[in-house]
């Protein structure tokens, strides 16, 4: 058998695996250690424990159980609701305002987090009801909250760009500034779509009662004081590292630490919500780790066997691809997996293939690291089977339905994917910052 026709087999035993329902770590660590053993031999059976000690190695992966404990200590203290009051008040009397204030908080969110799971419960919880109870368009407001809350895998500090990072063995610094720009300019893009869209079709975010936003200046000044706290965090956390004062691991205990004192300062800090928070944070983190173990696994026999390089030489040798060509099919094919699978399911299934072949074709990873978690945002939001789309028919109430919920992601999707298109067009908007901080002559 041909190496080619063995890294297809893999390949395609593995997808089967995950659409029979496996765990995600389970395919692909089942399909590489069977893949191992056939290969191998016996030999091989060292094979997990070399990528297990390899992973502990990692001292980088300290950081996701503290970037996992901080966003869970940050929502489930509710910080994000007064986050929300404030934006109410101060976006009320503006066409579509409280949608604009939601696309605002779930960027804060993504600040403090790294995750967009997070963002999605805390806009289905607090800000989906008031939006429906004030007379806003569910389609509308569903599409709002679906695509706010993707932009946490994107703005810093993302937890994806961190596992992006340790599996392209690139620098986690660079690929979160690389991913702060085009974060803020997803963010911008959707505020200008929302805000012009309400204008020419107002019945679609009404502005607030009279009453509700007729508050005295001094007291709107007063209620600025809830993203105090969230801006502390993200700059004791964030800026501490740009500027070379913390490491990544020692950022994240920063950022875990300030969470806590944050909980504690507005005495909702108690034995409940630290139980709560520890044992979600364990849940999540134990998955990351087994999933990362397995792709390593997995990475191993499937570079072993030279598969890189004979897909690399299929592209462009046999088919005569461009590298632009290739890097487009690339892209396409996570909108696919994306309908089936999750960011992280889709980054340790590919990224031992795609990243050397994007080397390799002569572009950034840097750059494609940001590209990459633009498809997944777009590829998370994908009918008939994304991932963002089950977790808000999960969490949204009985009215909206999940036609509704297809429908509200159509105008989302549409301005995510000009915004691809200009970052991948437009390299410098993704690597200008991390050139400038990191001092790189492009």
């Amino acid at each position: 058998m041909s190496y080619e026709l063995i890294a297809i087999t893999m390949f395609a035993t593995m997808l089967l695996m995950l659409l029979t329902g496996q765990r995600v770590f389970g395919a692909i660590g089942a399909v590489a250690a069977g893949a191992a053993l056939l290969l191998y031999g016996q030999g091989a059976i060292e094979m997990p424990f070399n990528q297990a000690f390899k992973l502990f190695n990692w001292f980088p992966l300290l950081t996701l159980p503290l970037f996992v404990y901080m966003g869970y200590m940050l929502s489930e203290s509710r910080i994000a609701d007064d986050l929300y009051k404030m934006f109410h008040v101060w976006f009320g009397n503006v066409k579509g305002g409280l949608a604009i204030g939601t696309i605002f908080l779930m960027v804060v969110i993504s600040a403090m987090n790294g995750l967009s799971v997070a963002g999605m419960a805390i806009g289905a919880t607090i800000a989906l009801p008031e939006l429906l109870r004030r007379g806003y368009d569910k389609v509308m407001v569903t599409g709002v909250i679906q695509a706010g809350s993707s932009l946490g895998i994107l703005v810093p500090p993302s937890v994806v760009l961190v596992l992006y990072g340790m599996i392209a063995r690139e620098p986690v610094g660079q690929l979160w500034l690389a991913g702060a720009i085009p974060g803020l300019m997803m963010a911008s893009l959707f505020v200008i779509y929302i805000y012009v869209r309400c204008r020419l079709q107002p019945h679609l975010g009404p502005t607030l009662p009279k009453e509700e936003i007729d508050v005295p200046f001094a007291e709107k000044l007063r209620l600025l004081r809830a993203g105090i706290i969230p801006f502390l965090i993200f700059f004791f956390m964030t800026g501490l590292f740009v500027t070379g004062y913390t490491s990544l691991v020692e950022s994240s205990a920063v950022g875990a630490t300030a969470a806590t004192l944050a909980a504690l300062f507005k005495r909702r800090l108690s034995l409940q919500l630290m139980h709560t928070v520890a044992k979600k944070t364990l849940g999540v983190s134990c998955m990351f780790l087994w999933i990362i173990l397995s792709a390593l696994a997995f990475g191993a026999v499937f570079d072993g066997i030279g598969a890189v390089k004979a897909i690399e030489s299929l592209f462009i040798t046999r088919w005569e691809l461009t590298p632009w060509q290739v890097l487009i099919m690339m892209q396409l094919s996570y909108l696919v997996m994306g309908m089936f699978l999750d960011d992280t399911a889709m980054l340790v299934i590919v990224a031992p293939l795609y990243v050397p072949l994007v080397v390799a074709l002569g572009f950034d990873p840097i750059w494609y690291g940001v590209l990459y978690t633009i498809t997944c945002q777009i590829a998370y939001m994908t009918p008939p089977f994304g991932y963002n789309l089950f977790l808000m028919r999960a969490m949204a109430p009985p009215e909206v339905s999940l036609m509704d919920i297809y429908r509200s992601i159509i105008p989302f999707v549409m301005v995510m994917t000009f915004g691809l298109i200009l970052v991948a067009v437009f390299p410098q908007i993704a690597l200008w910052l991390p050139h400038y901080v990191y001092g790189i002559t492009p």
